[in-house]
């Protein structure tokens, strides 16, 4: 929010006001919660997951095979130390020798997506192209999640989401399965 409005809050008598100085695009795309019911539409935050495996570029390829295979997933996401996304695991790589290092085999550049897109156009362009999985990140890169396509479609159908929000004291939440 803006300083006025940071300024303006704390007038009327709250008390954790904070001046997030990169508007509230970056808020949204974020993934973080907004509230009021300004759009009523399905947004990729509503069914992203938070339990997907992920990999280090430095870690060998067997290592991260055998984290995939105790999550029942044959795809990962390849994240840096800061936690950006950086690559995606999926086959024929597993079929390559497992000592070689993740950044050797890994696809470079995986498509990311924000929280606060559309739901229904996402998972349209994910059926022309026959995607299971995108990741959900922040404008910086940073993962916050996966979103699987048939989780989406699941969720457009009208059933529940397999994850939820949950806040926690003094920051501003995260993704959690139920």
């Amino acid at each position: 929010m803006s300083p006025r409005a940071a300024c303006r809050l704390e007038a009327l008598g709250f008390q954790q006001v904070y001046d997030y100085t990169l508007g509230i695009a970056d808020w949204k795309a974020a993934g973080l919660p907004v509230e009021g019911d300004h759009s009523p539409t399905q947004v990729v935050a509503d069914a992203t997951r938070s339990d997907a495996p992920v990999a280090t570029p430095d870690e060998q390829l067997g290592v991260a095979w055998a984290r995939a295979q105790r999550t029942g997933r044959d795809d990962m996401i390849v994240v840096d130390c800061d936690g950006v996304v950086v690559g995606r695991l999926r086959d024929p790589v597993w079929q390559q020798s497992h000592d070689l290092l993740v950044a050797v085999v890994m696809e470079l550049g995986p498509t990311t997506v924000r929280p606060n897109a559309l739901l229904v156009p996402l998972v349209e362009r994910m059926q022309k192209r026959a995607t299971d999985l995108v990741s959900v990140t922040t404008p910086q890169g940073v993962l916050l999640g996966v979103l699987l396509r048939a989780d989406a479609e699941q969720l457009i159908a009208g059933d529940p989401p397999d994850q939820i929000w949950e806040d926690c004291d003094g920051c501003p939440g995260h993704w959690s399965t139920q």
